[in-house]
């Protein structure tokens, strides 16, 4: 709950990965100084989010981010290590150890053939040449071409035709595989907050920075005062204006509609009597078109399937329903693992990002020609309102960890602006 004077040296709107590393470095770096984490929703983590379905009996999935992107050098591998949580170090299926429920090798060792030249197109993009869409990168007739859209809806959460090759190219995740954290990603996330003061079900509306001494901010359960602020919102809360700033920040405006939230979804199905199946396999729907699931077949030797999917597949179904989610699985895994799987398949969890009050959408992805408003959002008005989240990370836009290292920055920057506060 907030203060009932309502005055802070610092507050923080948002208790995603972001807002939740700004609030953890202000209390190591900086114990004087009192602050505040004010949250929309219900939970703190936001678009990490752990649940446990009925089935697993007691294990956790992930409906938001699920991977250690560049693990080695993810500050959330050491933060699960200090609280006790597992790593699991089992090859990601995409990497190389990786296992992939594919029958025809020599057409999968050609696919990755085709995926690893276009994504090697997009990191060699002549920077003197203007930006322009992923799908430009697409060599006419090749066919492979369906596998590598569905691959880009699964980057992006939109088609290649929508993303900017200049923003793909820079994405850099940092060195090491991808792991998993077994207990949840939204698990660790959530534990890393549980020493921070949040304010839940404390939706900002309005941000008043005109008088230099404070900032009030109005959220729906009052108004308080801070010496800062940092913002680390989606851009999709941002870009539709649900918190108004006073002066206008027309800047900031265009920056995150020009950096949308594309939208990926998950499906978790549990699997009756499911020891047959091969634990920790990827198995793709369909191989020649971009309208597709991704699917880990028991991660973690668990009976259940992970389905991934993204770009207007995943607005669809998101917008269908749970049956059409299970009707679409079934289809597609049936291709693969034989008919009498359909039978053996139910809902247990499924993620609804686009619809998700507060944040509207999976991550984000930069139009053609708007790579560089990722700097832009990210950079602060007045030295005393910043700016945070996966979205203002020029590298590791997307993943938790860049919105972690956003977040550590915005409040370094923060804090050097705010001296001792009197008692």
């Amino acid at each position: 709950m907030p203060r009932a004077n309502g005055d802070y040296d610092l507050a923080i709107v948002g208790a995603g990965a972001a807002g939740i590393a700004a609030a953890r470095q202000v209390q190591a770096a900086r114990p004087d100084l009192s602050v505040i984490l004010l949250e929309a929703s219900d939970r703190v983590g936001g678009r990490a989010w752990s649940v446990i379905p009925n089935q697993l009996a007691g294990a956790a999935v992930d409906l938001g981010c699920g991977w250690l992107h560049g693990a080695r050098g993810n500050e959330w591998t050491r933060i699960a290590g200090e609280l006790g949580l597992t790593v699991d170090r089992t090859p990601a299926p995409w990497s190389d150890g990786g296992r992939r429920l594919e029958f025809d090798r020599e057409a999968e060792r050609a696919a990755r053939r085709a995926i690893d030249a276009f994504y090697a197109r997009a990191d060699n993009w002549d920077a003197t040449q203007p930006d322009a869409p992923l799908s430009d990168l697409l060599e006419a007739g090749n066919p492979w071409n369906g596998r590598i859209g569905a691959l880009g809806t699964y980057i992006n959460g939109v088609e290649l035709g929508e993303a900017s090759i200049v923003d793909l190219g820079r994405y850099d995740p940092g060195p090491g595989p991808d792991w998993r954290v077994r207990e949840g990603y939204g698990t660790l996330v959530a534990r890393y907050a549980a020493p921070a003061p949040v304010a839940l079900e404390t939706a900002v509306t309005a941000i008043d920075h005109r008088n230099r001494d404070r900032i009030e901010v109005e959220t729906g359960r009052g108004r308080l005062r801070a010496r800062a602020v940092i913002v680390t919102v989606s851009t999709s809360v941002l870009a539709r204006e649900a918190i108004r700033f006073d002066p206008p920040l027309p800047r900031k405006i265009e920056a995150a509609s020009r950096l949308p939230l594309g939208v990926n979804n998950k499906v978790f199905l549990h699997v009756r009597d499911a020891d047959d199946l091969p634990a920790d396999t990827r198995a793709m729907g369909a191989q020649d078109r971009s309208a597709t699931g991704s699917y880990l077949i028991r991660p973690f030797g668990r009976p259940i399937i992970e389905g991934y999917f993204g770009g207007q597949l995943a607005r669809d179904l998101e917008r269908a329903g749970g049956e059409a989610w299970l009707a679409f699985a079934r289809d597609e895994l049936a291709r693969t693992l034989g008919s009498e799987i359909r039978d053996r398949l139910s809902v247990a969890a499924i993620s609804a990002w686009a619809s998700a009050p507060h944040i509207g959408g999976g991550y984000s992805y930069a139009k053609p020609g708007a790579a560089d408003e990722r700097a832009a959002l990210a950079a602060p008005v007045d030295a005393r309102l910043f700016f945070a989240g996966e979205a203002c990370s020029t590298l590791k836009f997307g993943t938790a960890h860049g919105a972690f290292e956003s977040g550590v920055a915005a409040a370094s920057a923060a804090m050097s602006g705010l001296p001792p506060a009197a008692r």
